[in-house]
């Protein structure tokens, strides 16, 4: 829990570097007299802009948070997107939200409280409404509940203030950014067939003629599994790793394909990532130029020591099979999350980056943005050597009848390109995962490919 005002002074110094990241300038964020307000400036200058501050409400590690909304063109500011601009955490707007000063502009929201409460998933902390996996829900949240969840609010926020400082150092060039997609790849099940026991393989035979009336696999399975020493067979349905990287490379993205790399759950892989025909495919991705990753065990999320082991074992793979790579990042089995343990976890196992952090059960902005941001821990209030990369979709979440339940089709598609269209309009990153195993039928891959358009 957090029993302190958000704004510390490692918080302050930690959003200096977000602010540069953002706009391309070294603000300085300052308390002011007035422990109710801070200041932006730029050193040496008189100007600046004076923010409200409500160090209590976005400290707050619950959902039930007051939120309303703030038209933002009636005061003559442009939005990012259409529509009313939400504001958490705020019962009513001032009215004028912006005004002019002697020396610069008042805002009376706290935008950097916002940003801080929802990259730091403040909201998170300490929950015990959790799901069956031990998650928390996208539809606890404070963003579900209020209807922007698949809104980057702070991205948003972040336009507005830049409009701000551009009004209050005319002149001014502030960083430009263009949009961008990344695609990456949890290797749940490398291969339907290849690492299964008798049992397993049985099993696997079975489903696939009972569940999905599949007849002509079944019938291949042990000539696959037992071609499968060296390399995962071309024709075992799991393996779609080359067609992955084909359609990658046609669009000049880079894949990065995330393997398991501890057993701590039967919900874990059925493969060692020392296998040789394990070995053999990471070899492969890397040298068609795509990316390695971490996908930490089921039951790691709470145990830093074990991600600390797994993303060893990882590393000591890639070493003696020739594989450099300048960042080193992945995302959690099951987005299984607990902030910021798990966070920190990655940071403390000289991780790069992570890219877990969207709900399982909804697609959309869990972090309230589409940009990559340096990582924080609340609890210990200090910046951690860790880049967040914001999951914005997750395939199972869109189509698994547990979850959005909007299969593959028309209404599928609509919501990808609805969120994709989203990244786009605030020059943001669209992140999605797509599992190597999820291409079980020709609607699967049709849609895949609709999230490159």
């Amino acid at each position: 829990m957090i029993n302190k005002p958000w704004n510390t002074p490692a918080a302050l110094a930690w959003l200096q570097i977000l602010l540069q990241e953002r706009f391309g300038h070294l603000f300085d964020v300052l308390p002011q007299s007035n422990s109710s307000r801070l200041a932006i400036a730029l050193p040496g200058d008189a100007r600046q802009i004076s923010l409200k501050v409500d160090g209590a409400m976005f400290a707050r590690s619950d959902s039930d948070l007051p939120c309303t909304e703030w038209s933002a063109p009636a005061e003559g500011w442009r939005t990012a997107l259409p529509g009313c601009l939400p504001m958490p955490g705020a019962a009513s707007p001032v009215v004028p939200l912006i005004t002019a000063t002697v020396n610069g502009w008042n805002i009376g929201y706290d935008i950097l409280g916002l940003t801080y409460w929802m990259l730091n998933r403040i909201e998170e902390i300490g929950r015990t409404d959790l799901d069956n996996h031990g998650r928390f829900p996208a539809t606890a949240s404070h963003a579900y509940k209020h209807n922007y969840l698949e809104r980057p609010v702070v991205d948003e926020w972040l336009h507005v203030l830049g409009q701000v400082i551009s009004k209050t150092w005319p002149g001014i060039e502030l960083k430009q950014h263009t949009f961008s997609m990344k695609v990456s790849h949890d290797v749940d099940a490398p291969s339907r067939y290849g690492f299964a026991n008798a049992k397993g393989l049985l099993r696997a035979m079975a489903g696939d003629v009972l569940k999905r009336g599949d007849l002509k696999n079944p019938l291949r399975a042990p000539w696959i599994k037992l071609n499968s020493r060296n390399k995962i067979h071309s024709s075992d349905p799991y393996n779609t790793f080359e067609w992955i990287m084909d359609l990658s490379d046609q669009h000049g993205l880079t894949s990065a394909f995330y393997f398991i790399c501890g057993r701590t759950s039967d919900l874990d892989a059925d493969y060692e990532p020392e296998h040789p025909a394990i070995r053999a495919l990471m070899r492969r991705i890397h040298e068609r130029g795509h990316e390695i990753g971490l996908h930490p065990s089921y039951n790691t999320y709470q145990h830093p020591q074990m991600i600390a082991v797994e993303a060893q074992r990882l590393r000591k793979i890639a070493a003696e099979e020739g594989i450099e790579q300048a960042r080193w990042g992945g995302r959690m089995h099951y987005l299984r999350w607990e902030q910021p343990t798990t966070l920190r976890a990655w940071a403390e196992a000289g991780m790069d980056y992570d890219s877990t952090l969207s709900y399982a059960d909804r697609p959309g902005f869990r972090c309230g943005t589409c940009f990559e941001y340096p990582a924080f821990d609340p609890v210990e209030n200090r910046e951690l050597k860790l880049r967040v990369r914001p999951l914005v979709v997750m395939e199972c979440s869109v189509i698994d009848a547990c979850y959005s339940g909007l299969g593959v089709g028309e209404a599928a598609q609509q919501k990808l390109k609805t969120l994709k269209d989203v990244c786009r309009k605030v020059n943001g990153c669209f992140t999605l995962l797509w599992h190597n195993s999820s291409f079980a039928n020709k609607s699967c891959i049709k849609l895949y490919g609709y999230a490159f358009r």
